[in-house]
């Protein structure tokens, strides 16, 4: 039998949403039921910031990626097309301006001495950090109200404010939402026994 590259293994990744259990890479926070705050935040799932009808999986279709060895210009090729393509990834304008509510995980842009200033929420754990990052449209740039305490950015958070469309380059990925003046708190989990 043989084994997946690399490369094969991060499309099969990027292309099939990853399991829901704890902070293992590629898996993610179970989905909330979508609901209002006390504050009128509506609290959102990943899934409400992609746009019906995007599937970057058809660059795929057709390809036999365990053919592909890493080293493969083909597979070179194929993983640029699917940057690009996450890069440009379309963002769900209906959100814009809206205030939500939002789980996720931290991968840290800026931080000071009072903790991290500047960070972008991911769905998933390990993305950007282990892996290519997530579509465009799976990245919310975050800036928070107050500096978050670092031994809470290193677990799963809720993060709420007004979501806007805006497009930021980071060197950890393309963001295509940003939420600025943000209220940050630690996500309710279990540690595993």
């Amino acid at each position: 039998m043989r084994r997946l590259g690399w490369f094969a293994a991060w499309a099969l990744l990027a292309t099939v949403a990853p399991a829901q259990a704890e902070f293992r890479i590629g898996e993610s926070l179970p989905a909330p039921q979508s609901r209002l705050t006390s504050d009128g935040a509506l609290e959102i799932d990943w899934s409400a910031l992609t746009p019906a009808g995007w599937q970057p999986a058809k660059a795929l279709a057709g390809v036999d990626l365990s053919a592909l060895s890493d080293n493969d210009p083909r597979a070179k090729a194929l993983l640029q097309s699917l940057r690009d393509e996450f890069e440009r990834a379309p963002v769900a304008k209906e959100w814009e301006g809206k205030r939500v509510r939002i789980a996720g995980f931290v991968v840290t842009l800026e931080r000071n001495d009072k903790g991290v200033t500047e960070f972008l929420l991911v769905p998933y754990y390990g993305a950007c950090i282990h892996m290519p990052p997530p579509p465009a449209n799976q990245i919310i740039h975050v800036l928070p109200k107050e500096p978050l305490a670092f031994e809470t950015a290193i677990f799963p958070v809720y993060v709420k404010g007004v979501l806007r469309i805006a497009q930021t380059h980071t060197s950890e990925g393309m963001a295509g939402y940003r939420i600025a003046s943000a209220e940050v708190e630690p996500y309710p989990w279990r540690r595993r026994r």
